[in-house]
């Protein structure tokens, strides 16, 4: 049974629908993979132009402010102007963060992206898909593709590194092992996230309706065995994760639109010293990061440099004045150092894990979707759920679920 969670536990981020962390760029819907389960036509519009992402970013100016920008498709590596684009993103007043599986991305391109402005990556890599010259059937054997690109990240210098991977059923059991990894690389992987499958199929007894007309999404969003038969929730993440790291502790969140106690993204940040966690940042840390960060710069953090992230000494130090949990992980830091002096010299990562659970269904219809979506995106000039882009592409507009008649 998953452990128990309560959202009044943590903080709730003050992200909203016009000042968040994140926002969503799609240049391109061209992609050089599929994935299990994409729901993403590949090829259906092709590239955008420089001047309609220009547009599409000045809506997003307009409307929302953000800390980073989430360059996605598609595979926005294979769209021909991404240099170009990364210094435009970079020049309107956004940290770029490249959405990618990699497989386009080289050392030389690395330096031109990186001269350009680009702020981190996300690569996403999991079993789903089917990468030429890679031959892995779990997750444990993609984490030397994982490594591959956290280290020709870290050789270049100072560009934010995250992966992220989507969870099944079938791949559940997998996330002990990843969890770990990250924690051995934490000096070069800043950030993991778990992203939890979904499909109309697991969502429940429902018929779809777009503006009273029902619709079949059998063309919309491709089933696939992959994702099992049963819809995951963030704790059955959470008591995976405790499996191999009784510590964790998330420390934010974001609720549903549906229900408040919903955790849609689930936030954790682990200290992590000589290869070993120390604890868990808490809620009050975290207020106090975002709070402090949206003071003195208009915006919410999202996104922070390795440099900012191998300062978990004195993250812990400053906060473990006014906060004792913080307080707790310095002073198990600060043991380590007495008893080896060489400690003193080695660094402390602050490592975020991050679950995110996607639209669930209520049994009236209702959609809980991320309340304060991070990943908003732009379609005919208004903003919308990039997760489901495709309903606004196919049909004009978002689908509506209604529970079938017996």
């Amino acid at each position: 049974m998953p452990d128990q969670l309560n959202h009044l536990d943590y903080y709730r981020l003050p992200w909203n629908y016009s000042d968040n962390g994140v926002s969503w760029l799609e240049p391109t819907t061209d992609c050089n993979l599929r994935c299990e389960g994409c729901y993403r036509h590949l090829h259906r519009n092709g590239h955008k132009s420089l001047e309609d992402v220009r547009a599409d970013l000045e809506v997003f100016k307009n409307l929302r402010k953000s800390d980073c920008m989430s360059i996605a498709g598609g595979d926005p590596l294979v769209y021909p102007k991404i240099v170009e684009l990364v210094k435009m993103v970079k020049e309107m007043g956004w940290k770029p963060i490249v959405n990618t599986n990699g497989l386009a991305l080289n050392e030389s391109l690395l330096k031109e992206l990186k001269q350009a402005g680009v702020f981190g990556f996300t690569f996403h890599i999991d079993t789903s898909q089917k990468r030429p010259k890679v031959h892995a059937g779990s997750e444990k054997e993609l984490n030397e593709l994982r490594l591959y690109y956290a280290r020709m990240l870290a050789r270049v210098g100072d560009i934010a590194c995250s992966f992220n991977a989507t969870i099944s059923e079938k791949t559940l059991h997998e996330i002990p092992d990843m969890t770990r990894w990250a924690e051995k690389h934490a000096d070069i992987v800043h950030t993991m996230v778990f992203i939890l499958f979904r499909s109309p199929s697991l969502s429940g007894n429902f018929d779809f309706y777009v503006n009273g007309k029902k619709v079949d999404l059998d063309g919309t969003y491709k089933e696939t065995n992959w994702g099992g038969h049963k819809a995951l929730m963030s704790p059955d993440i959470v008591a995976k994760i405790r499996e191999v790291d009784p510590m964790y502790t998330p420390c934010a969140y974001l609720n549903g639109t549906a229900n408040p106690d919903s955790l849609k993204w689930l936030l954790a940040n682990r200290v992590v010293f000589n290869g070993k966690t120390m604890g868990y940042v808490s809620p009050k840390f975290m207020e106090l990061v975002q709070t402090l960060t949206h003071l003195f710069t208009g915006k919410y953090l999202a996104y922070t440099r390795p440099r900012g992230v191998s300062r978990g000494k004195l993250a812990s130090f400053l906060a473990g004045l006014v906060d004792r949990k913080m307080r707790r992980i310095f002073i198990r830091i600060f043991s380590r150092m007495l008893i080896n002096p060489k400690n003193i010299f080695r660094a402390a990562y602050i490592q975020s894990l991050m679950i995110i659970q996607p639209v669930n269904f209520e049994s009236d219809g209702r959609q809980d979707m991320c309340d304060s979506c991070p990943d908003i995106t732009v379609h005919n000039g208004k903003l919308v759920w990039s997760c489901r882009l495709e309903e606004m592409n196919t049909y004009g507009a978002f689908v509506q679920s209604v529970p079938k008649r017996e």
